[in-house]
């Protein structure tokens, strides 16, 4: 099994450009908000008013590249995809950020769902995206976060489906990583948070519920990308959705630290 040094280098030498979804499964993925200094606060606040969608568990000071959760990275070059916003409209994706990179860049690193996915894969629930080597499907919702500066929006969330027998079993895995989203914030009827195409997701690729299932959504780190079109900084910098900044944090050490 690969290590999540060796991984990020891949990463870093553009090896590895896909979705990160089942790989490193011991081992916490976090999404990406980059913000200029002068709205680090105010992002800050946000992700406080909104843990559910933005656990955050790392916050580089401006300028900093190295993660204190993963030893010799680099922010600018280890996530496989980047999304870049100007002016509340998403200009690019890129595989690094190192031509752009300002000194006074403060990144955030934030639970991402995928640490509770491998949890749920030990205990035998089936997720199909997986199996299919899809990325997790992801949906903008009629639920509004609570604003902060600039910062404000609709909650996005991520969708599984889940046997109907398995959903209380899902659920009470999840609700142990409260920085990973924890449990669900909706089981069942997709309309009524909004969703009336679950066919057609905001992000990520359709995985079909079959009728023995049901569909799940779990609160998603995916929820900045959606504030910073309403925010209209200069710039602001994410993870592209599914491809995550891979820790050195193991799932255990972070299920010990949360009890």
């Amino acid at each position: 099994m690969i290590t999540p040094v060796a991984f990020r280098q891949q990463i870093r030498e553009q090896q590895f450009t896909s979705s990160t979804a089942g790989y490193c499964q011991e081992f916490v993925q976090a999404n990406l908000v980059i913000v200029p200094k002068q709205y680090a606060f105010d992002f800050f606040l946000y992700t406080f008013r909104n843990q559910k969608a933005c656990p955050v568990i790392d916050v580089l000071e401006p300028g900093q590249v190295e993660s204190l959760l993963a030893k010799a990275s680099d922010i600018r070059t280890d996530i496989p995809k980047y999304h870049i916003y100007e002016g509340g409209t998403f200009e690019k994706e890129v595989e690094s950020i190192e031509a752009i990179w300002e000194d006074d860049f403060v990144s955030f690193l934030i639970g991402c769902s995928f640490t509770f996915e491998s949890e749920m894969i030990k205990t035998n629930i089936p997720l199909k995206h997986i199996e299919l080597q899809k990325n997790v499907a992801m949906y903008q919702t009629n639920i509004e976060t609570v604003a902060a500066g600039p910062f404000s929006g609709p909650l996005v969330v991520s969708m599984r489906p889940i046997k109907k027998e398995l959903v209380q079993l899902a659920t009470s895995i999840t609700e142990k990583y409260p920085q990973m989203h924890g449990g669900p914030v909706h089981i069942g009827d997709p309309a009524q948070i909004g969703i009336s195409e679950i066919e057609k997701p905001d992000y990520g690729e359709y995985v079909e519920i079959a009728d023995d299932e049901v569909p799940i959504f779990w609160a998603c780190g995916v929820t900045p990308q959606a504030a910073a079109q309403n925010a209209k900084l200069p710039i602001m910098i994410t993870h592209a959705p599914g491809h995550m900044f891979i820790t050195d944090w193991t799932n255990e050490e972070l299920l010990n630290k949360d009890s």
